[in-house]
Order: C-alpha cells, then sequence, then structure tokens
C-alpha cells in the first residue's frame, strides 16, 4: 500500500440539508475531506461523488460551491475552515463557460483579477497557460478552441479565481477514449500542483472517476427501521470511502486490477438497491 497520512480538513459538511416547497430533498448530510499527504511528493485531493440522476447531486454541489444557502447545516472550506463564500470553490460545468467576445488569455486574466493585483495576475495567466499547454492558445477566441482546450481552459479559470476547491460536473460526458485520458491526465496535473489542491468529481462514469479518486462519496436514500425510505437523500458514513485506505488509490492502471472491478461492481450494486 502507498504509505500516507492525514492532516487538516479541507472541507467539511456538517448537517447539510434542504427542502424545496415542502419536499425535503438533502437530509442531514456530514462527510469531510481532508490533506491527504504523501511522502516526498505534492498530493492534493481527488473525491468521486456518485448518485443516480435526479437525487440531489447538483443541489449539493451548488451548496457546496456557496452559490446556494442550505435550509440548515454548514459547509466550511479551506486551512482555515471558514463558511463558504461565493467564488471559494469552483465549478467547472459541462458547457465549458467563457466569454465568447474576449480571448483564453483576456478570460483566465479576468478570474486571476479577482485574487491578484494587476501585474501578479498577468504572470498567474502565462504560467497557467503554459502548465495547461494553452501557451499557443492566449489569443484566440473561444469558438477557436477544441473541446479538449475549452476544458483545459474552464479548469484552469476556475484555479485561478477560486481557493484551491474546484468541482467538476460531468467531466468524461459525451467524450471519446482519447479525451477521457487527456481529462484524467489535466485532473492528476491539478492535483499534483499544490497539496491542499481538492477536486470534487460528480459523474456517471464510475469505472474511470474511482480510478482517480482518493475518497468516494455515494448518495442514496436510507431506510427507517420498517424498511420506509426516509425523504430527502444523504451521504451516510457507510457509503463514504476511503479508497487510499482501501488500497486503490494512485495506481497507474488500477481499473485492470480484480479488487478494484469488484469494488465497482459493488458500488452499481449499492446504487442500483438506492
Amino acid at each position: 500500500m502507498t504509505p500516507y497520512f492525514h492532516k487538516e480538513p479541507v472541507l467539511t459538511l456538517e448537517g447539510v440539508s434542504m427542502s424545496y416547497h415542502g419536499e425535503i430533498v438533502l437530509r442531514d448530510i456530514s462527510a469531510q475531506v481532508l490533506n491527504v499527504v504523501r511522502p516526498n511528493m505534492t498530493q492534493g485531493q481527488v473525491v468521486g461523488f456518485y448518485g443516480r440522476s435526479g437525487i440531489g447531486k447538483s443541489v449539493l454541489c451548488r451548496i457546496i460551491a456557496g452559490l446556494t444557502p442550505p435550509a440548515t447545516g454548514t459547509v466550511r472550506v479551506g486551512e482555515e475552515q471558514r463558511p463558504v463564500q461565493a467564488g471559494d470553490v469552483g465549478l467547472v460545468q459541462q458547457r465549458y463557460p467563457l466569454f465568447n467576445h474576449r480571448t483564453l488569455a483576456d478570460n483566465l486574466l479576468l478570474a486571476a483579477a479577482r485574487k491578484h493585483e494587476p501585474e501578479a495576475a498577468k504572470r498567474e495567466v502565462a504560467a497557467y497557460l503554459e502548465r495547461f499547454r494553452l501557451e499557443q492558445h492566449g489569443k484566440k477566441y473561444p469558438a477557436q478552441l477544441s473541446g479538449g482546450q475549452r476544458q483545459r481552459a474552464a479548469i484552469a479559470q476556475q484555479l485561478l479565481c477560486s481557493d484551491h476547491l474546484i468541482l467538476l460536473d460531468e467531466p468524461f460526458s459525451g467524450l471519446d477514449v482519447a479525451m477521457i485520458d487527456e481529462v484524467k491526465k489535466i485532473i492528476l496535473e491539478v492535483t499534483t500542483m499544490d497539496e491542499l489542491n481538492t477536486v470534487v468529481i460528480v459523474s456517471h462514469d464510475i469505472a474511470t472517476t474511482t480510478a482517480l479518486s482518493d475518497t468516494l462519496w455515494l448518495m442514496g436514500y436510507e431506510r427507517d427501521a420498517a424498511g420506509q425510505l426516509l425523504p430527502g437523500a444523504t451521504i451516510s458514513k457507510d457509503h463514504q470511502y476511503d479508497l487510499a485506505g482501501m488500497g486503490l488509490a494512485w495506481h497507474p492502471n488500477v481499473e485492470a486490477e480484480p479488487e478494484f472491478n469488484r469494488f465497482v461492481e459493488m458500488l452499481k450494486d449499492e446504487i442500483r438497491a438506492a
């Protein structure tokens, strides 16, 4: 097993619930992401987040991102574990929204200017263009970029204006095998840029996301003592998996390992049962 240990929390959900028009959508969600430390290397965190369509994943993402306040409970982020505010957490949506009338470099500069003084913002943008292999495309407009370039740009944009934590909404949806491999490389690159960088992947691609993650959340419904479904989806302690502790994290070819495939099949059974 790869040696590692946990330090301070970087994301905490405590008693988060949400209702709409009297209907409970999320119920008492408590979960925590800890800073994962691997000796002699920079290692961020990757959290895989699953749940059936319509169960409330998008609602929880907006709450984590500080865009929607929960009915009850709190979300805390960063080393200081301060209450989340809009802008603390980057949200990369499937459409990869960029301002079409601005060049790629200008889009990134707008994001960087939220955290840095003008000259520092320019330096940050130049560094991110290089790191994300976009330095040849800085003067292009979004319509001139490929899908993969737009996705890299959207991730860089959110990292520049947020505080180490980003949510990726269905990053593998509609991609071919080559593009999926490219996105996997991007995610790994992001997590090795800074010890505190944390990526939450919201996806229906169970195998790919699990292979990238060191922590896994499975959202579902619980039943009472009589076997009746309780209202509101949650992430129970039994459905929060420490993949690193299970020996399933950070393996280059983990998807070929029998133990990994048994675990993925178990997850599928859990999702069907939910």
